[in-house]
């Protein structure tokens, strides 16, 4: 049987949603080792963790949103809004690094809700 362009569509936005979800879990659980790198002396190095984590995420979420848009016909507005992600994503972790709390904390808080509505608007294309 032959698949048509509804079905890998179909199957793009599918993994699109996979992709999208998990950047969210990333960033939820970057929120709350923040949390722990201000009350326990192991916080530091569980929030190190999962800066990496992080990163793969926003990564392969622009993979995810590009072959969504080009192979798979949808909006390129998903890549674009992807891309600005992994960009933030590697400033704040660069900001982090280079402790410098008044530029990481605001582009944390930008992060947690760039993902919630790029989750919200990719879920809700059902």
């Amino acid at each position: 049987m032959r698949r048509t362009a509804d079905d890998r569509g179909e199957r793009f936005a599918a993994a699109m949603r996979v992709t999208v979800t998990l950047l969210a879990i990333a960033l939820l659980t970057q929120a709350v080792t923040a949390g722990l790198l201000l009350s326990t002396p192991g916080g530091r190095l569980a929030h190190s963790a999962t800066a990496a984590f992080v990163v793969l995420a926003a990564v392969v979420q622009l993979v995810a949103a590009i072959v969504v848009w080009r192979p798979g016909g949808g909006s390129p507005r998903f890549a674009l809004v992807s891309f600005f992600l992994l960009v933030t994503v590697l400033a704040e972790g660069l900001a982090g690094a280079a402790r410098l709390t008044a530029l990481h904390v605001p582009l944390g808080a930008l992060l947690l809700a760039g993902g919630a509505v790029l989750a919200s608007r990719t879920w809700s294309r059902q």
